[in-house]
């Protein structure tokens, strides 16, 4: 079984990274070589902006290529429920957000010629108990008004959507997409090359400082650049200068089972629409096939940071929700396990803006593969004069709370998530 993630192990190599030491001064500075990073990095090489990316590690190495692959135009939110806290017209908009993500990535794929299977079999949310349906029902009525593209499947109709016993209606949202996360993230990252971009892997941020009429010193492992201006598109980091975004975002663990490649008639039969799908409750599950006919399955699992020991025992905890749902898959052999940290926010919606002369964009909470793409052309096109091109730019931004680094609150999170998903 392999613990590098299924899309970077299947994904071809970047071949466009600069080589060398990290020197001299550009326009600007992109720090995360993921979606968000490398997005941000295109527009503004399109523009003729002399740019350069610094990562870490590898390019995608992070939650952009350890991700559900699932590229959705739905909110992480009951949206009922966020129109009620937010106002019709913010949730609407933020809602609008999601869908222009989707279409975002459509137009990269053409424009870019990206060979990543791309294609739109819609997400379903599946009611995980029957009280959970009426949660669906009340959102799609809502929805309904602003969205031609969701449809109620009543629970009567649910085994012709998902071959199983465990679901009691869903509500379908038909323009979600799907595609080879990691041959998507490697082709735009070859894309934004094409134009000027320069990609720096391996070369970790450790200093960050504001020069006073020169715009930023930016310190790394591979030598020190000028910038005059700074995109931060770290997610949910645990290391380097930035305690600021950390204070903001807490990384949660998310973890990916997927099976040995299935008989694809055995397949259609589980999964006759090839959808995305996602479980309705708090500690859920997602899941959709592979391109090659396997079964990726995923979910929070535990409440936990991802590391090898963490990702073992989510991996078990996994497979056994899996043989639950399906059961003639009980004994299907798992090819992959593996982790990664979501970024999440205290609302779960995503932040993008300028702090202290930084940019940046995250805390995509788990919607990350559309909104890194749509946020980080945005950002691209705010650091160019255009403001009014954040959808999120109208969000405060407060810390949370008493985290300060680890998020030490994550067993205590995840024990009172794991009692509302008992009692509702």
């Amino acid at each position: 079984m392999k613990s590098t993630p299924y899309w970077l192990d299947t994904a071809p190599a970047f071949r466009g990274a600069s080589l060398g030491a990290v020197e001299g001064r550009v326009d600007a500075v992109v720090i995360g070589g993921g979606l968000t990073g490398i997005s941000a990095a295109l527009g503004l090489a399109r523009q003729g902006a002399a740019v350069v990316v610094l990562e870490a590690g590898q390019v995608m190495g992070q939650a952009s290529g350890r991700n559900g692959g699932h590229c959705n135009s739905g909110l992480a939110h009951d949206y009922a429920s966020l129109a009620e806290a937010l106002g019709p017209e913010r949730a609407q908009a933020f809602h609008q957000a999601h869908v222009d993500a989707v279409d975002t990535v459509e137009r990269l794929v053409r424009e870019e010629a990206i060979d990543c299977g791309f294609h739109r079999p819609g997400r379903l949310k599946l009611a995980a108990k029957p009280g959970h349906f009426a949660i669906l029902a009340r959102a799609y009525e809502t929805l309904r008004v602003i969205d031609p593209y969701v449809e109620l499947v009543e629970p009567e109709r649910i085994r012709e959507e998902v071959r199983s016993d465990a679901f009691h209606g869903g509500l379908l949202q038909s323009r979600g997409a799907q595609f080879h996360v990691g041959k998507f993230g490697i082709g735009l990252a070859e894309a934004a090359v094409r134009p000027g971009a320069r990609i720096y892997e391996n070369s970790e941020v450790t200093g960050l400082r504001r020069v006073r009429g020169k715009g930023f010193l930016v310190t790394t492992t591979r030598g020190t650049m000028e910038a005059e201006k700074v995109f931060v598109a770290t997610g949910a980091t645990t290391r380097g200068p930035f305690g600021w975004f950390r204070r903001r975002i807490v990384p949660v663990g998310s973890f990916i089972v997927v099976t040995e490649p299935l008989e694809k008639p055995a397949l259609d039969r589980l999964l006759p629409h090839g959808r995305n799908y996602v479980t309705s409750k708090i500690i859920g599950n997602y899941f959709r096939p592979t391109p090659d006919n396997r079964l990726l399955f995923g979910g929070r699992a535990r409440f936990a940071m991802s590391d090898s020991r963490s990702d073992a025992k989510s991996g078990r905890i996994l497979q056994a929700a899996l043989a639950r749902i399906f059961p003639e898959l009980s004994g299907v052999r798992i090819d992959y396990c593996w982790g990664g940290l979501v970024d999440m926010t205290a609302d779960r919606l995503p932040r993008a803006g300028q702090h202290n002369g930084l940019y940046y964009a995250m805390g995509y909470s788990g919607h990350g593969v559309q909104m890194a793409v749509g946020t980080g052309l945005a950002m691209a096109e705010v650091m160019s004069g255009r403001t009014d091109a954040n959808p999120w730019r109208s969000l405060s931004w407060p810390a949370i709370p008493g985290h300060f680094g680890p998020p030490w609150f994550l067993p205590l999170a995840g024990a009172y998530y794991r009692l509302q998903d008992v009692l509702h």
